[in-house]
């Protein structure tokens, strides 16, 4: 397997995203796989790279060099984390072992630096990647039959009042404290009537407690955050140039990145999964299937693109 053919399909078109525990990550004879253990057996299992985007691996793995060496030339993310892919083991950051490439192209970093050093700029393009959070959200809302069907439609009063409103306060704001404190406001609306929908009531949001859809929201979070950080990573982005989250954080422009999505397919996911009682591991196979069905990387891409090489609406 040599590099070419690792590298022929772009990241926006991969169908892959793994997590993994309780396992070793090898190469055998030219193949990525990752080797599952036993009382009596010894299974490998095949590791597309060039149609993968991210690995997460969890707790009881390693992994070799030579893996590694190969994943990388692949242009594919690995991440650290522990049980049921939470927490990412980098405290309150987030952080991938990225490929190294010194070839990639400057102009998505070029664009983004020039539009980041000006606050203006830099207000305006976080305002537009709000803009297109709730143009995701009602996309998604419309068309995708899995959330429809569960009552989770933007043709729900409730819920469309929610989106319009904050989408007219996005063009009021006049600095990214104002857009914070609405966007957070929206988000608690959003949870508190999905929960509503599904049949969850008096739901609160705690990323600590172990309920289901607390775990799942946590789960499927940083799912997402591992494809907005390959997308960051494709581009030669720098994860510390946020445009909304805290710039002490330096893996703060992956939770923007990644907030582009989650409302739209990881909050509807968990609270339906969650309220059914699913397995963790269903879970996570749902939730990527909705990642993948959605097209959430094309999406990413799209938006970070014209926000680093156009000025943006």
């Amino acid at each position: 397997m040599d590099r070419i053919e690792l590298k022929s399909i772009i990241h926006s078109k991969r169908a892959n995203l793994f997590y993994l525990e309780k396992c070793k990550v090898l190469v055998k004879d030219g193949r990525i796989v990752y080797l599952t253990q036993d009382s009596k057996n010894s299974s490998y299992w095949n590791i597309p790279a060039a149609n993968t985007t991210v690995i997460i691996l969890g707790t009881g793995t390693s992994i070799t060099n030579a893996a590694v060496r190969l994943l990388v030339s692949a242009g594919v993310s690995i991440g650290f984390s522990g049980n049921d892919c939470t927490p990412l083991f980098a405290g309150a950051e987030i952080e991938w072992v990225t490929p190294q490439n010194e070839y990639r192209p400057t102009e998505y970093v070029q664009g983004w630096l020039h539009m980041w050093f000006d606050e203006d700029k830099r207000l305006k393009t976080a305002k537009y990647f709000q803009t297109k959070r709730v143009e995701f959200i009602r996309k998604t809302w419309t068309s995708n039959r899995y959330f429809t069907e569960e009552g989770i439609s933007i043709s729900s009063n409730e819920l469309n009042t929610i989106v319009t409103a904050f989408e007219t306060a996005i063009g009021r704001c006049q600095s990214v404290t104002q857009l914070l404190t609405i966007e957070a406001a929206m988000t608690k609306a959003l949870y508190k009537e999905v929960a509503t929908i599904t049949g969850t009531p008096g739901f609160v949001r705690d990323r600590d407690s172990y309920d289901a859809v607390n775990r799942f929201l946590n789960h499927g979070n940083y799912l997402a955050y591992g494809l907005a950080a390959c997308v960051l990573w494709v581009l030669g982005i720098p994860h510390a140039f946020a445009v909304m989250h805290g710039k002490t954080r330096k893996g703060a422009l992956v939770f923007d990145v990644a907030d582009l999505v989650k409302d739209a397919v990881i909050l509807p996911a968990a609270f339906i999964e969650g309220q059914k009682g699913t397995p963790d591991d269903q879970f996570r196979n749902a939730c990527i299937t909705q990642l993948l069905d959605n097209k959430v990387m094309d999406y990413m891409f799209t938006v970070v693109e014209t926000a680093a090489l156009k000025d943006t609406p």
